[in-house]
């Protein structure tokens, strides 16, 4: 199939990706825009993974108030290069994830950030739940998985979903950004405060 120039521009607007890689996509994918979208993601998400060894020590640190000042986050995340510290992207980023972070009250980062007792609790709660259905224990054990898997989704701040975008999650998020800058972005630390707690 021909590639033309339309299509190229047409994904390019779609992406943010580059002229090239964009009718690399097309081609790959036959022309059709939806399936090149995809390619181009998942390329993505393959810099990403590429880029998770470097040494990431620019950045900047957020403030950012909401609510007539009734919550407030306090955000660091960085980034390998000055020049990307001082990028648009960067910049909209580190605030939307501010933003997110006071609406979605995430406990951490990572799943691993977590403490063990907070999982343990939670654990027992679900277990003490779950053996209120009478099922059979290897049932229960199926049932409490589950639960905590969707308490991480929840609870931690990269597989939570976007507030502004609930199909993707805050990891996609910042994979997309990784792919568009082309530098290792780490959310390092936050803190929330709300008024009275």
């Amino acid at each position: 199939m021909e590639i033309s120039a339309t299509m190229v521009k047409d994904l390019r607007d779609k992406t943010n990706a580059g002229m090239m890689d964009c009718k690399k996509a097309l081609q790959e994918t036959g022309g059709d825009l939806e399936k090149a979208v995809d390619f181009l993601r998942q390329k993505g998400l393959a810099k990403a993974m590429k880029r998770s060894g470097r040494e990431a020590s620019e950045g900047m640190v957020h403030a950012y108030i909401h609510g007539g000042g009734r919550i407030g986050v306090l955000l660091e995340v960085n980034c390998e290069t000055d020049f990307a510290a001082k990028s648009e992207d960067f910049l909209e980023f580190t605030k939307n994830i501010g933003m997110h972070i006071a609406a979605a009250n995430p406990l951490a980062i990572q799943k691993e950030d977590i403490p063990e007792d907070i999982i343990q609790r939670e654990r027992a709660i679900y277990m003490a739940q779950a053996r209120e259905t009478g099922k059979p224990e290897n049932i229960l054990e199926k049932m409490v998985d589950g639960k905590m898997r969707k308490f991480f989704e929840e609870s931690v701040l990269l597989h939570q979903a976007y507030v502004k975008d609930p199909d993707k999650t805050i990891q996609d998020y910042l994979n997309e950004l990784v792919a568009k800058i082309g530098e290792k972005i780490i959310i390092r630390r936050f803190a929330r405060y709300q008024l009275g707690e």
